[in-house]
């Protein structure tokens, strides 16, 4: 077996599903361990981070949201959530939580495969292609541009774009987005959000080709930068 695809950790209390994801895993080329206790999850996270986890909302010890929310205290790893609850809302603060996507209880194992290649891809584009037809960020001149072309933002239009181009595929709700903006804390409404995206769309439109736009919108959520 070859770990040239990555490394995941698969986060199961349920041990026939969870042997069945790690076989289809390896399978698929991937190095994988599994957990069962919700308590062992960060701790092996901070010893050897994988390149994506696999964690079941319901777990003993400490709940997969409440393991997503401390994780992403320090890391943007690759989540895929797994869960039996199909109600809508819970989708949505599967995603706030800082989830990269979600999977409903019954499921293939080969759909799970094919979300994890899809989240993995989204974070390591191709040699030589850059997100959004060469978008180049330079944090330390405070600069953007796309094929060369400079990009003229305010302050906190290049932060949001630095924000979501930094992490491609991953789901910002509005209130992250707002503390990534707003050291000072202001009191702003969480839809001032939209205004600030939907400049910085325009601006990305005259530069990007034709029906390019990297900046999607998640229903009831927020925003996610797509390669």
């Amino acid at each position: 077996m070859t770990a040239a695809c990555g490394y995941v950790l698969v986060v199961e209390d349920e041990p026939s599903l969870a042997r069945l994801l790690v076989d289809y895993l390896r399978a698929a080329g991937y190095e994988v361990d599994a957990l069962a206790d919700g308590l062992a999850v960060l701790p092996a996270v901070r010893a050897r981070a994988p390149d994506l986890m696999v964690l079941d909302l319901m777990l003993p010890g400490c709940d997969g949201l409440t393991i997503c929310r401390e994780l992403r205290g320090f890391s943007d790893l690759p989540v895929l959530m797994l869960t039996a609850r199909v109600e809508e809302v819970d989708r949505l603060i599967g995603l706030e939580a800082g989830a990269d996507d979600y999977v409903c209880k019954p499921f293939s194992p080969r759909e799970v495969v094919a979300r994890v290649k899809a989240i993995l891809r989204r974070r390591r584009p191709e040699s030589g292609v850059a997100p959004a037809s060469g978008l180049q960020i330079d944090a330390e001149r405070h600069e953007a541009r796309v094929d060369g072309h400079k990009l003229d933002l305010t302050p906190l239009e290049f932060r949001l774009l630095a924000t979501l181009a930094g992490q491609p595929g991953r789901v910002f709700s509005r209130d992250q987005l707002l503390d990534r903006l707003h050291d000072d804390q202001r009191a702003l409404s969480d839809r001032a959000i939209d205004s600030h995206v939907k400049n910085l769309r325009r601006k990305l439109e005259r530069v990007l080709p034709p029906g390019e736009e990297p900046i999607r919108s998640v229903y009831g959520v927020g925003y996610r930068f797509e390669i």
